[in-house]
């Protein structure tokens, strides 16, 4: 068995990655019971739905064998929300007041180059003279860090009206926050709907956003709770489907402009990136191969009746930009122009559909 004190010790180690302070400064650890089977921890967040709860937890487990020895183990860690007798709510801040156009970037499948699309959309768009947020949403796969090359990057929190607030990080000139920023690189970030739900919640209203012309929001692939809760807290300007032209990626890609269209979503679809239309080699740049099929997002566009705002090349420069942490939009290159000229399609679409269509409403959950 080991002492209280020996365990306070170890778990004054552990990082709660929103406020940067350890465990034990902050109040967290209620109960410690070291027994034959091992450690109880009983913990006691400031927040019911702290979203980190599961990566505190799992740190625990980590730095306990760490500090204390390989023969130390958790039998178990319970969770006891603070409940704060007679404290008055606090008004809620209003969700984004000064950000002019909310973008959905989606996909109706993973590995088709959705977040590519949305840095280097993002980048193109700052380039341009936009003011530019990225929001990345993809809650279990943030891959939006490694491609700003600020994997250890971790978010200043200030305090505003007794609220917690993330201010992003700003790289070549957009302001980018992700899950990324609170977890480490290399641990799996294992959390239900509900918890994944409540961390977008606090991204979105907690966020620092300021004022900006677009806010892109870097949806997981597929349809999920994460794309119901965006519509739920903001009312979204429109929405970009990227596909490929691979048949089963156009299929997918179906579901996720019908699930935008759908009477209860209702939100307007700006359009189609195609993405991997051809593969072009560097000392050929002038042909064109097209390994995944060709012409697959012109043809879903003009069935659909959704604008094609892009055809992107798969060619080496894009994927060498992503995972050095400069993407190709920051260049005058064939691809960096090729995002140029996406960024103008969404401008110009963004505005026709500001023009013509009535503002997007927040979908209400009645029961």
């Amino acid at each position: 068995m080991f002492s209280e004190k020996d365990i306070l010790k170890a778990l004054s180690k552990v990082i709660h990655p929103a406020s940067g302070t350890d465990i034990v400064t902050l109040g967290m650890v209620k109960e410690i019971v070291s027994g034959d089977d091992g450690i109880s921890l009983v913990l006691t967040p400031e927040k019911s739905n702290d979203p980190f709860i599961s990566s505190v937890k799992s740190t625990i487990v980590k730095t306990i064998k760490e500090i204390l020895g390989p023969d130390a183990a958790i039998a178990d860690i319970k969770i006891e929300p603070k409940v704060i007798v007679g404290k008055q709510h606090e008004k809620k801040r209003e969700v984004l007041p000064e950000v002019k156009n909310i973008i959905a970037v989606s996909s109706g499948k993973g590995g088709v180059g959705k977040t590519t699309i949305a840095v280097n959309l993002a980048i193109a768009l700052a380039r341009q003279g936009f003011s530019v947020g990225l929001l990345d949403a993809d809650v279990f796969g943030p891959s939006v860090p490694k491609m700003f090359h600020a994997e250890d990057y971790r978010p200043e929190i200030r305090q505003e009206n007794n609220a917690d607030i993330i201010v992003p990080m700003t790289k070549h000139g957009v302001k980018v926050l992700s899950t990324g920023f609170f977890v480490d690189p290399s641990d799996a970030v294992i959390w239900r709907g509900p918890m994944a739900s409540s961390f977008l919640k606090q991204l979105i209203m907690q966020g620092d956003w300021g004022a900006l012309d677009f806010l892109l929001v870097d949806l997981p692939p597929g349809t999920s709770d994460i794309h119901l809760t965006l519509v739920q807290e903001v009312p979204v300007t429109g929405a970009i489907v990227v596909t490929t032209p691979q048949e089963v990626a156009v299929a997918d890609a179906i579901k996720g402009i019908s699930m935008f269209r759908s009477e209860k979503i209702d939100v307007p679809v700006l359009g189609l990136v195609e993405n991997m239309s051809w593969f072009t080699p560097a000392e050929l740049p002038l042909n064109k191969y097209y390994i995944f099929g060709k012409e697959g997002g012109k043809n879903l566009s003009e069935k659909m009746n959704v604008p094609l705002l892009g055809q992107i090349p798969l060619v080496q420069s894009i994927r060498e930009g992503s995972d050095n942490g400069e993407p190709v939009a920051l260049n005058d290159s064939i691809t960096g122009n090729a995002f140029m000229e996406l960024a103008s399609a969404v401008v110009e679409r963004t505005e026709q559909r500001n023009r013509d269509q009535r503002p997007t409403l927040k979908l209400e959950i009645t029961k």
